[in-house]
């Protein structure tokens, strides 16, 4: 692993030390005078409309002040605390009289309430949604938790929905998202580990393992890299995905994302660890493999034989989607020979007065394929499928019948884009879509020779490839028998017994025994 000791010595220790113990970088102001806090509350959020300071005096004259964000804190409860639990106060013993107030109130607890002399740390506790609260002779900043915001209610997955299994998909709210993988592992081993990122979106960020499965190594290396970044904002898991992946310039996924908490929690088991964004709904898995992202989650709710019949079509139609343009391509253009001859004359006879080589047919026709699917995602989904499948029809017969293209191209561009489908994952089915085209450019220029080139490079690529320590290609290379049992085949629960080995990972044993728990044999039923 000389890579990996190579990558860590060029970490900023400080930089990377602030990011995950979450220290501030900039000193913080320790002013206790409330005139002087407010003041200084006032310069930072100038030109803020949507602040709101509201001073109030209590009964006893004591001046004081609540500072919140319009429209992220529920005013039912913010006009409670003022009215009954703000105002009412004397001017002895303040700290110990809110407390007494506050724990009367409905809703709010007094343990939810936290303090800090900090004015830097309260400044971003408010900005995140949270209520100050200063008072003329109260020493700490008292912080309410009365943030509410909308967000999206939980709803089936869109883009790896099931048969069997559950129907919940993550949505923008980080909260939300750690709860769902709580109510599945419900272990105190389950860990998370809060971060922020960004100079002024603060994004948080959690980092969620299981410890004892998921080794030191792992953790460290993941803080490591995550310590590097220093941008402006991190609006998406895909700006931190960018940032920590193995190899920038591999047009492969390293990292696998889903919108599944049954497949985060499955990963978590597994040793991985999980990176969740707040507001992406798409949590990141390290470390993956080129196996997991053919791999589906109706794989293992489904009858294992069934999965591993439903896993064979899926590897067929990757070589589909890959490959059957550039072998049309080289078989028209360099080895007519090895088609049947009844075919070949058909296919000649479709491609009589075609103005254009095999290899322009194919371009174009995957060009426009692209096209049609691109802008069926961008029209309004009401619209937008019938009519990325009538264009697809009306476009491809109407450049059958113009003397365009042949009719056998246009069924293999048609069968292409079907077995594009069949991929699970996005990412990678996106990459297969753009290996495409290097394809058919070689297979042009060299015929089958192409072919195999491309295979051949693509190969070498990925057996280079790494994603945190882990072979992109394991468990075929290194080869290791007793993990196939969940690659080319899905084998029943109870003959999966170990976990996965990955960098970072404990493996080991994941149920006692290796065999099927046997029916009694003078079982008869009721």
């Amino acid at each position: 692993m000389r890579w990996l000791t190579a990558f860590r010595h060029k970490q900023p220790k400080n930089k990377l030390q602030a990011i995950v113990d979450n220290i501030p970088a900039t000193p913080e102001p320790l002013i206790e005078s409330f005139a002087e806090r407010m003041a200084w509350l006032r310069t930072e959020l100038d030109r803020c409309s949507d602040v709101v300071f509201r001073e109030f005096t209590t009964e006893s004259g004591v001046p004081g002040a609540v500072v919140f964000l319009q429209g992220m804190v529920d005013r039912m409860l913010f006009e409670i605390i003022v009215e009954n639990g703000l105002q009412q106060l004397g001017t002895e013993r303040p700290e110990a009289e809110l407390a007494e107030r506050i724990s009367g109130l409905p809703g709010l607890p007094i343990s939810s309430i936290m303090q800090t002399l900090s004015l830097t740390q309260a400044l971003q506790l408010l900005l995140e949604g949270q209520m100050l609260m200063l008072l003329e002779g109260l020493k700490f900043i008292q912080i309410f938790p009365i943030r509410k915001i909308e967000k999206r209610a939980i709803s089936e997955p869109t883009n790896e929905p099931v048969i069997r299994g559950p129907r919940e998909s993550f949505v923008e709210d980080l909260e939300t998202n750690i709860t769902m993988i709580r109510r599945r592992i419900k272990h105190p081993a389950l860990k998370t580990e809060r971060l922020k990122f960004g100079t002024y979106t603060q994004t948080d960020v959690l980092l969620v393992y299981i410890d004892g499965i998921c080794k030191k190594e792992l953790i460290d290396e993941v803080k490591l890299r995550l310590g590097r970044i220093e941008t402006d904002g991190v609006l998406a898991a895909s700006y931190l995905e960018e940032y920590i992946e193995d190899n920038p310039y591999s047009p492969f996924p390293q990292l696998q994302t889903t919108e599944r908490p049954d497949t985060v929690s499955a990963a978590l088991l597994e040793g991985r660890i999980a990176i969740l964004v707040d507001g992406t709904p798409m949590p990141i898995l390290a470390p993956a493999t080129m196996f997991m992202f053919l791999q589906s989650a109706e794989d293992y709710y489904e009858r294992y034989i069934a999965a591993t019949w439903i896993r064979w079509i899926r590897y067929f139609f990757l070589l589909i989607s890959l490959m059957s343009p550039s072998i049309y391509v080289a078989v028209i253009t360099f080895h007519p020979e090895m088609l049947p001859p009844n075919l070949l004359i058909t296919v000649a006879a479709a491609r009589e007065g075609i103005p254009f080589p095999a290899f322009v047919e194919a371009m174009l026709m995957e060009i426009t394929f692209e096209a049609l699917r691109e802008g069926g995602l961008r029209i309004p989904k009401a619209i937008g499928q019938t009519i990325s499948i009538i264009g697809a029809l009306i476009i491809g017969q109407a450049a059958v019948e113009a003397g365009i293209v042949s009719a056998p191209m246009v069924i293999i561009v048609s069968l292409t884009g079907i077995a594009s489908f069949v991929i699970p994952n996005y990412s990678f089915g996106l990459t297969i879509r753009l290996l495409r085209f290097p394809f058919m450019l070689l297979a042009g220029m060299f015929g089958m020779f192409g072919i195999v080139v491309s295979i051949f490079i693509i190969y070498l690529h990925l057996l280079g490839l790494r994603s945190f320590g882990t072979p992109y290609l394991a468990p075929t290379v290194p080869l290791r028998v007793k993990e196939l049992k969940d690659v080319i085949v899905r084998a029943p629960w109870w003959k999966m017994s170990s976990r996965p080995v990955l960098f970072g990972t404990q493996g080991g044993t994941r149920q006692a025994v290796t065999h099927r728990p046997e029916v009694p044999k003078d079982w008869e039923g009721d």
